[in-house]
């Protein structure tokens, strides 16, 4: 028979725990809230500034002066990965479904004989990857002491994209996060940010003369597209983060509601078959007498 007093101690120990999930849910709910409206509203700003630069891109490709962010390298040898995950844990698999699709890809290229190097945003990637990709780990930007990810932080992790860049270290970047669509559905989403990807139907918009040129527009407007991007997937990130832990805690105050109910009818029998046996060996007691 389970002894009292230790199924007492753990029911009381798991709605302890039922305390602290619904807090975490509730303040998941709260900042989620916040974080969906940011990714919400910098969607049309990052729709447009792909136009803007699609549109010019589509007429500099192929062209001896177009930027090298557009242009690229001419090989595609070395290949950087920017993993974004969280600073924090308790979200779900928010944090190793990005993961998962990053070492997908590493190791594809790895087995291609391509070289990779992974910079990791977020504390929580750089945890997982470094068990079985630590030689290709390159860098790492911590966000644990900021509580609301701005466009300066973006500008950070794309600076050092940049250094890189220059420094001739890799040909193609790609930035792997969750990209937000509801609270149960995070998607984890591969971009590639450098060079610029202009899409095959992107034409070229006959109605504008640019002065100056069409080249040195994109010169200084892909940079800032670059970040924006960076910027928008930080922001996605963001809410989808809120999103998966508000529906673990949830379902994590729910499993400790189940189980308190159990360890609870447990309790009652064995109580219950404690009493009985008392009354019977007290029956017997006075029946021998």
């Amino acid at each position: 028979m389970p002894n009292l007093k230790d199924l007492k101690n753990r029911i009381a120990s798991v709605k302890s725990t039922r305390k602290i999930t619904k807090a975490m849910q509730m303040v998941a709910a709260a900042k989620l809230r916040r974080a969906q409206d940011a990714a919400v509203a910098a969607r049309p700003y990052a729709d447009k500034m792909a136009d803007v630069v699609n549109g010019l891109a589509a007429s500099a490709v192929g062209s001896e002066t177009a930027p090298k962010l557009l242009a690229g390298t001419g090989s595609e040898q070395t290949h950087l990965l920017v993993v974004m995950t969280a600073e924090r844990g308790l979200c779900g698999g928010f944090n190793s479904s990005i993961v998962k699709i990053a070492r997908y890809r590493a190791n594809k290229l790895i087995k291609e004989g391509k070289t990779v190097k992974i910079l990791t945003v977020g504390k929580k990637g750089r945890e997982q990857l470094k068990r079985d990709l630590s030689a290709h780990m390159v860098g790492h930007v911590d966000f644990s002491d900021v509580k609301r990810v701005n466009y300066e932080n973006a500008a950070e992790v794309s600076k050092k994209v940049f250094e890189m860049f220059d420094a001739g270290e890799f040909d193609v970047a790609t930035i792997f996060y969750n990209r937000f669509e509801s609270v149960i559905s995070q998607i984890p989403t591969p971009k590639q940010i450098i060079p610029a990807v202009v899409p095959e139907g992107a034409e070229v918009d006959a109605l504008y003369d640019y002065e100056p040129s069409e080249e040195a527009i994109l010169e200084d407007l892909l940079p800032r597209s670059v970040t924006t991007q960076i910027f928008t997937a930080l922001l996605e990130n963001g809410a989808s983060e809120q999103g998966a832990r508000m529906s673990a805690m949830d379902n994590a105050t729910r499993n400790a509601g189940d189980m308190i109910d159990k360890l609870t009818t447990v309790y009652n029998r064995s109580r219950q078959a404690a009493i009985t046996k008392e009354l019977i060996e007290i029956i017997s007691g006075a029946e021998a007498l």
